[in-house]
This record gives structure tokens, sequence and C-alpha cells, in this order.
């Protein structure tokens, strides 16, 4: 029953990457058809991140409400039909409409299993469940580009995808008695804190590789009492957004998840229209080239797993913006062609550790009973910078040029380093 519920957790962790790739990939294609400026693809991704944003200040409430286990089949099925939307539009206010769902999908469940994971995983684990949402997230560029390579459109791309997110749905589905069972299992009402410690490890009674400031060893057994104490402190009131930036360390997280989300954003969705447009790629080969970026974060969340077992998490985050400033450098540099794919993997390899190795520091760094509400905080304001900086980049692309994007990102780069450097010293 254990692995059976991981195992639903790692599919839950794949659909979310699924879709998040596809604008990108489709977009050089999609613009000149619809007959709109390049820089629309950023408007679209806005009302995607605007969704996202309020059902993830939401996701406490309908986590209480309803149960990991449902928020996350009706989160995925709500992505199917928006997906299958998308593959029947004809116009870009079309896409528009779509976008909204699309994005309401996504927030709750985003918010929901990190906390779960984030309270009874070790660090490792949410590296590999991150890495699952890699899988999905570089899946889906290779379908599309299969899509265009055979001359069936972007449409179907779209469409194929959305049956893989049908079939997740059910699969979720049938796995609510699961997790209903795991819940009553833990005794805890309404599955408000996720379903017990599912790998029989209480990630916040914390080890030293697994997190900056916590003491004991990596290789420590079952916390009994700190799961039970995690799992109950969740079942309390939820937090405002006011209370939430009251405390110490919210706000410079907050802004942290934000410039991440907008790198990560950013040269997901731009990567492809950067190697058209500036490196004289074909749209075809563009659309494989950028789903390099996500193999990138698949493959370094992969091995983070292991390099947890080594390093604590402030050391990981640490060591992904290094690589990122790397991979930035690269595609400054006057190089061929072939060094920006070079790039785009190295800066995907400099993403995979940052983003699961906050989650996992937040309840050691803020505590058990308010990770669920500063958790939800993270994800509205790392949608704020999805929702933000891939159309303010679009203008600068519209009006300027495309090839700035390096220098966008690696600004975005910098205050993330000032705001963990600042997080690390208001909490110790």
């Amino acid at each position: 029953m254990t692995h059976l519920l991981l195992l639903i957790i790692y599919l839950a962790f794949i659909s979310l990457g699924l879709p998040d790739a596809l604008l990108g990939s489709a977009w050089p294609t999609i613009y000149p058809q619809f007959a709109v400026p390049v820089s629309y693809a950023g408007i679209i991704s806005m009302i995607i991140a605007l969704g996202t944003i309020v059902s993830s200040l939401q996701s406490d409430r309908l986590t209480r409400k309803l149960g990991t286990g449902k928020v996350t089949a009706i989160s995925v099925a709500i992505t199917a039909a928006a997906l299958f939307g998308f593959s029947i539009s004809h116009s870009f206010l079309a896409l528009c409409l779509w976008a909204v769902p699309y994005g309401l999908g996504a927030g709750s469940v985003d918010a929901s299993l990190n906390n779960y994971v984030a309270l009874h995983y070790k660090s490792r684990h949410m590296s590999w469940l991150h890495c699952m949402w890699g899988i999905g997230a570089s899946v889906g560029p290779y379908i599309m580009g299969f899509a265009l390579t055979r001359q069936m459109g972007w449409n179907a791309g779209y469409r194929i995808i959305a049956v893989l997110q049908v079939v997740l749905t059910v699969v979720l589905v049938f796995s609510l008695p699961l997790w209903r069972s795991r819940s009553e299992a833990a005794g805890i009402a309404g599955d408000a804190s996720g379903e017990g410690s599912a790998d029989g490890s209480a990630a916040i009674s914390g080890n030293s590789s697994d997190s900056g400031i916590s003491a004991s060893s990596d290789t420590s057994e079952e916390d009994s009492s700190a799961a039970s104490s995690a799992a109950s402190s969740t079942a309390g009131r939820a937090l405002s957004l006011r209370e939430i930036l009251a405390i110490p360390g919210a706000k410079e997280v907050m802004l942290m998840f934000f410039c991440y989300c907008a790198i990560e954003q950013t040269a997901g969705l731009w990567a492809a229209s950067y190697l058209t447009l500036f490196k004289g790629i074909s749209a075809e080969s563009a659309a494989g080239f950028a789903a390099m970026f996500y193999i990138g974060i698949m493959a370094g969340r992969a091995v983070s797993g292991f390099i947890t077992m080594k390093l604590n998490d402030t050391q990981m985050i640490y060591l992904g913006q290094s690589i990122i400033t790397i991979g930035i450098i690269v595609m400054l540099l006057p190089l061929p062609s072939v060094c920006s794919l070079a790039a785009l993997i190295l800066i995907g390899l400099g993403c995979a550790p940052i983003y699961p190795s906050v989650i996992h520091s937040t309840p050691a760094r803020f505590g058990a009973d308010r990770s669920q509400a500063v958790i939800g905080a993270e994800m509205a304001s790392a949608y704020v910078g999805t929702c933000l900086m891939p159309p303010v980049f679009g203008m600068l692309a519209n009006n300027v040029s495309v090839g700035l994007l390096p220098v966008f990102l690696s600004v975005i780069l910098l205050l993330m380093f000032v705001m963990f450097r600042k997080l690390n010293s208001d909490v110790k």
C-alpha cells in the first residue's frame, strides 16, 4: 500500500510536467497561423499563471475540505479538459479562454503534493519526485515535435497530451480508496495533511544533508512522534497572506521563488523562439532543442537525489545557481549554434536542485504547523514570476531582440542569489 501510494504520487508529478513546455514548443508554429505578434505567447502564459496563483492560494482550504487524493484527481481532470480545448482552438482568443482552466488545474495540486512530500519524505525523495515532473516536461516538447515533423499540426500535439492526462486522471480516481485508507490509518480527518508518513520517515525530523538548518543524520530512521506532530499541526487554522508575510524570512523565500520560476518559465517558453529567430535554427529542430532544457532539469534532479545524501539543501541551492551562471555565460559567448544546446542543458541542470531543495527545507525553516500555508504562498509567488516575467521578455523580444534572453536571465538570477543570501541571514 505504501509503495503503491508513492507510485501514484510519481504519476501525479509526471502529470504536472506534461503540459508545461507545450506552449513554448508550439508557439513558433502557432503565432504565424493566428497572425499575432510573437510576444503574445506571454499573454497566454500570464493567464495560465494567474489561474495557478488563485488555486495555489486556495490549496490549504481545498485540501482540508476534499483531501489530497481528490484535489489531485480533480486538478488533473481540469487540465486534461483545458488541453483538449487547446487542441480544438482555431483562434488566439480561444487559446486565452482555455488558458483559464489550464492554470486553475495546476496550483492546488502543486502546493498540496509539495507540502505532503516536504513533511513526510527526505530530500532525495523530493528531488526524485520532481525528476518525474521533468520527465513530463521533457516528454511534452518531444510529442509536440513529433506532431509537427509529421505534419499533424500543433493541435494534434495538444490532443495527444490531453489523452495522456485523461489516462492519469482515471488512475488517480481509482486510487482514491488508497488515499482515504492512508488518511484513516493516520487518524487525520479529511486528509488535511496527506496520508501519514508514506515512506516510513518524517522529513521534518530532518537530517544534516536534507536541510541547512536541521541537525540529525541523513540515515536516521522513522521518527513517529515527529511525523504525528507534523500531520496534526497542519490540521489547524489556515493562515492569511498577511500573517504569512509577517513570518521572518517569508518575504525572502517568496521573492526567491518568484525569481526561480521567472528563470525556468522564461527559458522554457522562449528557448525555441530564441533558437529560431536569433540562432537561425528551424522551428522543428528548435522544438527538440528546447526540450533539452527540461531534460537537463530531469537528469539533474535524478542525480540531485544522490547528491543530497552528501550536501544539505542550502548547498544544493548554491550549486544550482552556479551551474545556471555557467549556462548563461555559454549563451552569451559568440559560439556555434550547437553550443546553445549545451547552454540550455546547463541551465536546466542548474535549475534542477533549487525548487525541490527550497520546498523541502520549508518545514524546517518555518515549522510544520505553518508549512502548508508558506508553501502555498511560495507557489503563488512563483507563479507571479511565471505570470509577469515571460511577457516582460516578450515585449523585449518584440521591440528590441530575442537575443537578449541570456542577459534577461542573468539579471533575475542575481536577484535570486541576493534573496537567498538574505533568507539565510534572517532564518537561522
